[in-house]
């Protein structure tokens, strides 16, 4: 299943799979969409009602205005969670994500958001602000395309393999090309701090072992001690692409085992 919700000029496009059972809003990493969560689908289907949505100005969700915050950013998606009239829902986010899944539950305000399962969230200003300066400088389009074989060298060091998934980054990244690093700028911008130690849920950190903000899974559990955290082994990151059942069966597990509202 896939569709848009909002108005007009600023519709938010998703993909939901399930028919019954808790619902999780799916919030992926810059600069990519949705897509990085469609092997996984079916598999949350099974026992959740999943909903997968594109980042305003990413995949096929319409672009804002200009680059907007990590707050303005989840109030859109709050807004097209709204528009589907779900009530209690869980958030899961990875990177930029997981930024955006706790902004999210933080504009929802207390009881509605039940589970929050979160990968690679950054937490040190430091690090922010070295990633802030290096890591999505503005980048003109090549008339030779060398900014695309620019990119398939850079996912293909990142995300190892297999051909198939960089390809789908890179496609990903070429579509948005001219604002692709509006929601990195965002991201590296919030402190996550605050929201992760108040958000009034259970918390799972869900990390894989070679994911590159792996380290900051040590800096969660300081902020917030009673959060639970799993590392999948021999893998790197997108976990819903590379291992989707295995993805699934974790958050399924925690959303509807664990009890959720107040830890």
């Amino acid at each position: 299943m896939r569709g848009y919700v909002g108005p007009a000029g600023g519709q938010i496009h998703y993909r939901g799979s399930g028919a019954r059972g808790p619902v999780v809003a799916l919030f992926h990493e810059s600069p990519q969409a949705s897509n990085v969560f469609e092997p996984a689908m079916p598999a949350l289907g099974r026992s959740l009602r999943a909903y997968a949505f594109d980042t305003p100005g990413y995949g096929q969700s319409d672009p804002p205005v200009g680059p907007l915050e990590i707050p303005d950013y989840a109030r859109l998606l709050l807004d097209a969670i709204d528009a589907l009239g779900i009530e209690e829902f869980a958030v899961a986010g990875q990177h930029t994500g997981a930024s955006l899944a706790l902004a999210v539950a933080q504009l929802a305000g207390p009881g509605r958001v039940t589970h929050a399962i979160l990968s690679g969230l950054v937490l040190d200003r430091a690090e922010r602000e070295e990633l802030g300066a290096s890591w999505a400088p503005d980048k003109p389009v090549d008339p030779a395309g060398g900014h695309l074989s620019d990119l398939w060298a850079r996912y293909l060091e990142i995300w190892e393999q297999p051909p198939e998934l960089v390809n789908l980054a890179v496609a990903n990244i070429a579509s948005v090309f001219a604002r692709y690093n509006w929601a990195y700028g965002a991201a590296f911008r919030y402190d996550p701090t605050d929201a992760l130690r108040s958000v009034p849920c259970p918390v799972l950190l869900l990390t894989a072992e070679r994911d590159m903000l792996a380290h900051c899974d040590a800096l969660a559990l300081a902020v917030r001690p009673d959060a639970k955290a799993v590392r999948l082994t021999d893998t790197t990151g997108q976990l819903p692409w590379r291992v989707p059942e295995e993805f699934a069966a974790v958050l399924s597990s925690f959303i509807t085992e664990v009890p959720g509202g107040a830890p």
